[in-house]
């Protein structure tokens, strides 16, 4: 590997590990247009080089959301039960969903995903501050077990599909939908990423075994020195990212994660590459 791309994967790594720790996703919404560059630079074909990057993204973010979600147990702000639950389903979910994506069009998938980021990014802009209890008890959290294993499912499965920790919308609908404290729907969304996303690297290097023209070093749809790359910068940073979301007020929190969110979404969409085109 060049050591331009190595370079730019090291520090793609610092910025997914401050978003993982501040911000309850996986990071893997920055590590994913980075590596797709790396890759076809290095001559991959873009579809294979797509799968290769929601792979190893998902890889990557195992690591740093344990790192995250130790930092925020400490802090009081992990809902052990609701991040079990949601882990256990969306294990089983992010499973299935990169299964899918390993024959799906990798272009379509991005795009309809980017739209329901958009989406759900406008929601969180506009819904009311939330004061319900920083918890699973109290505001609109439920109890039920099944729920949370029911919710589990599908954001496992979009987690799966478009190599996405699950955090990107975890976060919102825990903190908006069921009355979480931003700080502790951030903290239990890391928790719940660590199975989210061991289910999704296991769907892709399952579904990668024996596929031509895989870059060396991989095994499966995982790149193991880009991953290597990626983790040996965002691990330590994760813990860096749960300081600073921790010393700044939930409003401030909730302001910067609904900007990454249109970041994200317009990313996804092919917007920023359609407006390069237009100038």
């Amino acid at each position: 590997m060049e050591p331009i791309l190595a370079l730019a994967l090291v520090i793609t790594g610092v910025a997914a590990g401050l978003a993982s720790g501040m911000l309850g996703v996986g990071g893997c919404f920055i590590m994913v247009p980075v590596q797709l560059w790396a890759l076809t630079s290095s001559g991959v074909e873009p579809t294979l080089a797509i799968r290769i990057s929601f792979g190893t993204a998902l890889a990557v973010a195992l690591p740093t959301a344990v790192n995250a979600a130790l930092g925020h147990h400490r802090r009081g702000a992990v809902v052990l039960r609701a991040a079990l639950l949601l882990g256990i389903a969306g294990f089983v979910g992010a499973f299935v969903g990169g299964a899918v994506a390993a024959k799906a069009p990798g272009e379509l998938l991005r795009i309809g995903f980017g739209l329901v980021v958009i989406a759900a990014a406008l929601r969180m802009a506009t819904a009311p501050d939330i004061k319900a209890a920083e918890g699973a008890k109290g505001g609109k959290a439920p109890r039920s077990n099944s729920f949370y294993l029911l919710l589990g499912l599908p954001l496992g499965f979009v987690s799966g599909l478009v190599g996405i920790g699950g955090g990107l919308i975890m976060v919102p609908i825990l903190s908006m939908a069921l009355g979480f404290g931003i700080h502790r729907a951030v903290g239990t969304s890391s928790a719940a990423i660590i199975l989210t996303s061991s289910g999704g690297v296991l769907s892709y290097v399952y579904n990668g075994l024996a596929v031509p023209g895989l870059p060396p070093y991989s095994l499966g749809y995982v790149n193991l020195l880009q991953a290597a790359l990626l983790a040996g910068a965002s691990i330590p940073m994760a813990r860096v990212g749960v300081r600073a979301a921790h010393r700044l007020p939930a409003d401030r929190l909730r302001a910067a994660f609904t900007l990454v969110m249109v970041y994200i979404g317009l990313e996804m969409t092919g917007a920023f590459e359609l407006l390069r085109s237009l100038v």
